[in-house]
């Protein structure tokens, strides 16, 4: 994926930080990895049964929309 798409999509989990933010979550982005983006999530956020619909429902759709190079979005634990 060139710079650019990675930059957008950048900017696209910092557009969507405040509303986890408010939440008690926090998202971070960590790679792309075949044009899957790899974030992890933090705060109340991490191990919430509703991440993966998070995940799926606001910030996949967010992102593909705005970068259609990306075919997902998986959550990455350390």
């Amino acid at each position: 994926m060139n710079e650019e798409a990675k930059n957008k999509v950048k900017e696209c989990i910092e557009a969507i930080r405040p509303n986890l933010q408010a939440d008690g979550g926090d998202i971070e982005f960590v790679d792309i990895v075949d044009d899957i983006v790899k974030v992890k999530l933090h705060g109340a956020c991490h191990g919430c049964p509703h991440a993966a619909m998070t995940l799926q429902s606001i910030v996949e759709n967010v992102i593909t929309e705005e970068v259609h190079e990306v075919k997902g979005i998986e959550n990455v634990e350390f």
